[in-house]
């Protein structure tokens, strides 16, 4: 971590082992149910989260690009509708990074109500728990997981069910935003980089039956929901082990890097079930875009820093 002593970065890493014992594992583990709400007393879990990550950010050398949109989205959601952004996703602070950026342009109260779609890893992982105690979730488990222990997958596939209806609920009352990730996981480094050269990160094709559902729940709930491609630059700040894995407990190797995100135009909603994939394939296109933008912006400042999508 940069621009702070070293002894407030041990104080913060501490911080995280202790809570993460406390609330992550043990008697006293914490049970995330459908939904969570951030739990901002009588400790601030989304505070203390923020104030761990941030120093790791290099702001200085981190870009928004889109903030027009961004200002489109959150106007949205202010007159009672509804926003889904459909982000590419490659650190495990990405929720962290997100907000950090909003705050840069000065959208923090929006920031704060934002709902993020989480997989079982970042509500199961000793370490991960307590960060996302301090952050409004929907829980599911993604699709590239539900199938690796068969004796738990009716249970898995309830929890997924009683998710969507809640998220339905959500929609029907408006001003609900959602971050998700279609791919379903985290980008991953090309292994078969070259040597010496910035490792590529591809970012990973959205899943259209994803798409799809959040795209019915919309259209179901009666009150407009709007489409924002995002896309992120976050891999060197916690890069994620080079395969999926199913297990918990990966190793997490955290760096002072830039970081970047760029919202491009909304996807109108429109087109029925024939017109599924070509909804996909844009807004895939639409994050792969802006995702070569911010990393060609961040390279200007900081050479070889992050991962080139190309």
């Amino acid at each position: 971590m940069s621009g702070e002593p070293p002894e407030a970065t041990a104080e913060k890493v501490v911080s995280a082992v202790k809570f993460g014992f406390e609330y992550g594992a043990g008697p006293n583990k914490y049970t995330f149910g459908v939904t969570h709400d951030a739990i901002r007393e009588p400790f601030d879990f989304y505070k203390w989260g923020m104030e761990f990550w941030n120093p790791t950010i290099d702001q200085e050398n981190s870009v928004v690009l889109g903030k027009e949109n961004l200002e489109t989205a959150f106007k949205q959601i202010s007159d009672g509708e509804n926003v889904v952004f459909l982000a590419n996703h490659q650190s495990e602070a990405d929720a962290q990074v997100f907000t950090n950026m909003l705050e840069k342009e000065g959208f923090s109260d929006e920031a704060a109500h934002l709902r993020y779609v989480a997989g079982h890893k970042v509500t199961t992982d000793t370490l991960a728990v307590p960060f996302s105690m301090g952050r409004n979730l929907l829980c599911i488990h993604s699709k590239k997981h539900i199938d690796s222990d068969p004796d738990t997958k009716s249970a898995k596939q309830r929890q997924n069910l009683q998710t969507m209806s809640a998220m339905l609920r959500m929609f029907r009352s408006g001003g609900t935003s959602i971050w998700v990730a279609p791919s379903g996981g985290r980008d991953r480094r090309d292994v078969n980089s070259s040597p010496g050269a910035p490792p590529s990160i591809p970012i990973a094709p959205f899943d259209s039956k994803t798409v799809d559902m959040f795209r019915l729940l919309g259209n179901k709930s009666k009150v407009p929901t709007h489409f924002y491609p995002l896309a992120m630059v976050s891999y060197e700040l916690c890069p994620p082990p080079d395969r999926t894995e199913a297990a918990v407990g990966e190793e997490r190797n955290v760096r002072y890097t830039p970081v970047g995100i760029m919202v491009l135009p909304e996807i109108p909603n429109s087109g029925g079930l024939e017109g599924r994939h070509a909804f996909t394939e844009h807004a895939f296109k639409e994050t792969q875009m802006g995702y070569d933008k911010c990393v060609k912006e961040i390279q200007k400042m900081v050479p070889f820093r992050c991962g080139d999508g190309e």
